[in-house]
């Protein structure tokens, strides 16, 4: 009986602990992305919005989507390079997406010639993403954009050996801020010349 009493007593502690400090710091997505990698086009989007539960109200953006989506692309062209070794582009992703974007695929093209010309470059992709989900599904995500990446280009005939990846999740933002301009630019892979 007391053998019983005490199993119940820490079974209770345990519980307690693990909803005390088990809770995630951020929400997760609604939906996580499935697990394989398929390549496919999706083009970097301003326009998509957070549910009001998830994000303050100062925070919601009332603009236009038309004027949202022509400041989103003088954005990401000028922030191209950002971040990236010199003679390779960054690409961006939408929301909760690994998906290539065409855009994406026309940097990829470009980043991929670049690479052939270069045989010797050791090239780092970094995935990464904005501050929006927990720390865990962050990484994952920017494993999948760094991944998703690597495989694009491979099949462009970049040797996989020249390519290695990290995610950075959530860590290092090309735009600090709160906004959905800011969180379009986060979203992203880069890439780094690392021989």
């Amino acid at each position: 009986m007391r053998n019983r009493l005490n199993l119940n007593c820490w079974l209770g502690m345990a519980l307690v602990t693990l909803v005390a400090f088990g809770c995630a710091k951020k929400p997760m997505p609604e939906a996580a992305p499935p697990a394989a990698a398929p390549v496919a086009v999706v083009a970097p989007s301003t326009t998509q919005t957070t549910p009001t539960t998830q994000m303050p109200a100062q925070e919601i953006n009332t603009v236009s989507s038309q004027a949202v989506s022509d400041q989103s692309a003088a954005d990401q062209a000028a922030a191209a390079n950002n971040g990236s070794s010199p003679g390779l582009k960054t690409i961006f992703f939408d929301y909760n997406q690994y998906l290539l974007t065409p855009a994406a695929r026309e940097a990829l093209a470009a980043n991929s010639a670049f690479l052939k010309t270069n045989p010797g470059l050791q090239v780092r992709i970094e995935g990464y993403c904005d501050e929006r989900g927990s720390d865990e599904y962050n990484l994952a995500l920017g494993e999948r954009r760094a991944l998703a990446t690597q495989k694009y280009l491979a099949s462009l005939g970049v040797p996989k050996e020249q390519l290695t990846t990290i995610s950075y999740g959530e860590e290092m933002p090309l735009d600090p801020g709160h906004t959905e301009e800011a969180w379009a630019k986060n979203r992203r892979a880069q890439f780094k010349v690392v021989r």
